[in-house]
């Protein structure tokens, strides 16, 4: 992204939204620069607009930004949510932490419960898909006759995963409970590999431990 785009994109975020006029006179450029700039942003999902109404005569359009692009400003979740973990691993025993885990995994499966009733494998990897990309995972699967391999090609996780290996747990339990299917990971990036891999057997369900979880990470 241009500086130009960068400038325009912290000008909405200081003003909560902004015009055209309003951007042009912020970072001394034409506004047809700035058309250009914010139809390019619109087109990327970090822009919309609205209109907006000031008294008689025509609206005009506001610029805010979207989710996508206040997700770009630098925040501190990492840091509060590693700090939050150490709380609970200093004043909660090892099952504890384990159950809760487990529990938000459970949490997330509930939510697709309808929408997998009666589902086919295949279609329940789709929607498997469809949950680890809302929760920040870019993941692709494939099958080799009855086994099926499922690649993640990053880790939402990983700032908070080298200090707090537990939270690999999160997305194997997922995976395994929303397929109920044996899962086992055999590559995982807090080892340093570029993508976590892993392998599922339909057809055998299995509860696995946290702790056996990071053995075998």
């Amino acid at each position: 992204m241009s500086s130009t785009r960068d400038q325009i994109l912290r000008t909405i975020k200081t003003h909560n939204q902004a015009t055209v006029a309003g951007l042009a006179a912020a970072l001394e450029i034409s506004p047809v620069s700035v058309r250009h700039h914010l139809s390019s942003l619109q087109a990327e999902g970090l822009v919309r607009s609205s209109e907006v109404r000031h008294g008689v005569g025509r609206p005009h359009l506001a610029y805010a930004l979207t989710e996508a692009a206040q997700e770009r400003f630098p925040a501190r979740y990492m840091r509060l949510s590693g700090r939050l973990i150490d709380e609970l691993k200093a004043s909660l025993p090892p099952q504890a932490l384990e159950d809760m885990f487990t529990r938000m995994a459970e949490g997330m499966v509930a939510e697709y419960a309808e929408r997998l009733a009666g589902k086919s494998l295949d279609e329940k990897m789709n929607l498997l898909m469809e949950l680890l990309g809302t929760e920040g995972f870019m993941a692709r699967w494939n099958k080799t006759g009855e086994t099926i391999s499922l690649t993640e090609y990053n880790c939402p996780y990983l700032a908070i995963g080298h200090r707090h290996p537990e939270v690999c747990a999160i997305d194997q339990t997922l995976i395994e409970q929303m397929l109920k299917a044996s899962v086992q990971k055999t590559t995982c990036v807090l080892d340093g590999a570029d993508r976590c891999v892993f392998v599922i057997t339909p057809g055998q369900s299995a509860t696995i431990p946290v702790n056996s979880l990071l053995a075998g990470s």
